[in-house]
């Protein structure tokens, strides 16, 4: 349905600019890999676990190999042969690599077609397991598809059995989407916590255990309330394609997984992030993973109406970079939020065409709408009128991921009678506006439709002057929300390793393969 006649030329320019801009980066990703890349591939292999000193075995791994100064081949080849040492044992291998019986840098190292023989048997496991989550996942969503719209809340108490209550609760209450939000800080970790977790700081510990653990407590309330539950975790970070790997093993069915997120709010090196997100992206393709995006958080540093455009010019670049890891158009969850001060006169009017526009733009997108918190008081009656209003915007322009707002959002971490309300008033809106969208039209020259057409003009001059200095550049200046980064600085950056002419990397080559067959 378009109902802003926004200008198909002016759409196509835009991704010609996301793609060269895109593609750009993808020749350097092409060049390097990370050591995250690499301990993914050994989670990939099924290597998991930690030593006696609780450091993650696919760090010890590939911590030796980067030391002495050879990642640039890549892990697949090291593995394959400490393999073939022990037999093809893995059990085997991983004590007597963790015993200090075998050193993975004295190894003789073997051909790419031998070691992927012998890595086989042990990336074939994983995989399947994956292909079958996917099948699962499909197979209750149909027999349990629920409402359009998915009513979208958090849970962050920092223990998985206390989320695992409040989550029940929510779904119980009409939620249809829980994300179990991150410890503080946890992005800034060059490694996955192991195990069960029950301390975390203003959020849980995203581990495979507790990964696990929330997803059999939602399925159990998918059974009760005939609603298929999503989860959902946040996959940016320094471990960004570890924890895509973990998601798609425990049947994940969202990460939030944005291409220039952790570079530009946690400050995480540039050079990482891109190369990361790359194969984060092709685990999330492979596994049917719904991808959110994080422009939204550019309206909490920058003003929602002047920087509106710079929403629209990276939703175009996210949509590129997830094409280029053949991620389809329904697993986008491009980003965006419903920040304007609501003092400005017309303001409602001005969300709905950022909402509309992106609606339109991006049509078979599962768009994620964030609520309003920059202009959330401590007047929660303030903040309730807000939210319905959210609610409202939400509706009229058929977004498919509401995150709700809560009208507690300035005071504490939300309880459960907080959540209680917000689904209540989301549930309310929606059936009082359904087909609001079928049925109202915006005038050619209205103020809707004005600022439509205006951002996304604004959002095509963006990308071609992007486009012409380069996204490191870009990013450089502050472009993207206001804040500047240095292209050598910011975290990880030591952990960015230059591929050897003979690389290998198991994993992303058998997945590449795989999705470019679909």
């Amino acid at each position: 349905m378009n109902k802003l006649d926004l200008d198909k030329n002016t759409i196509l320019r835009c991704r010609i600019s996301a793609k060269k801009i895109a593609d750009d980066i993808h020749g350097f990703i092409n060049q390097h890999t990370t050591v995250s890349v690499e301990r993914t591939v050994c989670r990939l292999l099924g290597i998991d676990g930690v030593d006696e000193l609780d450091i993650p075995i696919p760090n010890r791994l590939v911590d030796e190999i980067y030391q002495a100064g050879n990642l640039g081949k890549g892990i697949s080849v090291y593995i394959a042969a400490g393999l073939k040492l022990y037999d093809n044992s893995m059990a085997r291998f991983i004590s007597a690599f963790t015993a200090g019986e075998v050193r993975l840098s004295d190894l003789k190292l073997l051909s790419e077609q031998e070691a992927e023989n012998i890595l086989r048997s042990q990336f074939n496991k994983t995989l399947a397991k994956i292909k079958l989550n996917k099948g699962i996942r499909k197979e209750l969503q149909d027999k349990y598809p629920g409402r359009e719209t998915k009513l979208y809340v958090i849970v962050a108490t920092g223990n998985i059995y206390e989320d695992v209550i409040q989550a029940k609760a929510a779904a119980a209450q009409g939620a249809d989407i829980i994300a179990v939000i991150r410890s503080t800080g946890q992005s800034l970790l060059d490694y996955v916590p192991y195990g069960v977790t029950t301390e975390g700081y203003g959020g849980t510990y995203a581990t495979q255990e507790n990964f696990r653990i929330m997803r059999a407590a939602l399925d159990e309330m998918t059974e009760k309330t005939q609603r298929y539950i999503q989860l959902v975790n946040y996959a940016s970070g320094l471990c960004m394609p570890e924890i895509a790997a973990m998601a798609a093993v425990e049947r994940l069915d969202i990460l939030l997984n944005d291409s220039m997120y952790g570079i530009i709010f946690r400050d995480i090196n540039m050079q990482r992030t891109f190369i990361d997100q790359y194969f984060s992206r092709l685990i999330n393709a492979y596994a049917g993973i719904i991808i959110n995006t994080g422009e939204d958080n550019y309206l909490t540093t920058a003003d929602a109406v002047e920087e509106a455009h710079t929403v629209l010019a990276s939703q175009f670049i996210n949509e590129a970079f997830a094409k280029q890891a053949r991620l389809p158009e329904e697993l986008m969850g491009l980003g965006h939020a419903f920040e304007i001060n609501p003092e400005i006169e017309n303001s409602f009017l001005y969300e709905v065409a950022q909402a509309e526009m992106a609606r339109e733009i991006f049509p078979n997108a599962p768009l994620k709408y964030m609520p309003p918190t920059k202009h959330i008081t401590g007047n929660v009656f303030r903040a309730y009128m807000q939210n319905t209003m959210f609610n409202m915007a939400t509706t009229m322009t058929n977004q498919s991921i509401h995150l709700l707002g809560m009208m507690t959002e300035a005071i504490h971490t939300p309880f459960m009678q907080d959540r209680f309300l917000a689904l209540e008033n989301a549930k309310t809106v929606q059936g009082a506006l359904k087909m609001w969208r079928e049925d109202i039209e915006y005038k050619h020259d209205g103020i809707i439709r004005s600022r439509a057409v205006e951002v996304l003009n604004m959002a095509e001059k963006l990308l071609d002057e992007v486009k012409d200095s380069g996204l490191f550049k870009a990013l450089e200046n502050g472009v993207f929300a206001n804040v500047k980064r240095p292209y050598d600085g910011g975290k990880g950056l030591d952990g960015v390793v230059k591929k050897d002419k003979d690389y290998f990397n198991v994993i992303a080559n058998r997945m590449e393969a795989e999705l470019s067959e679909d």
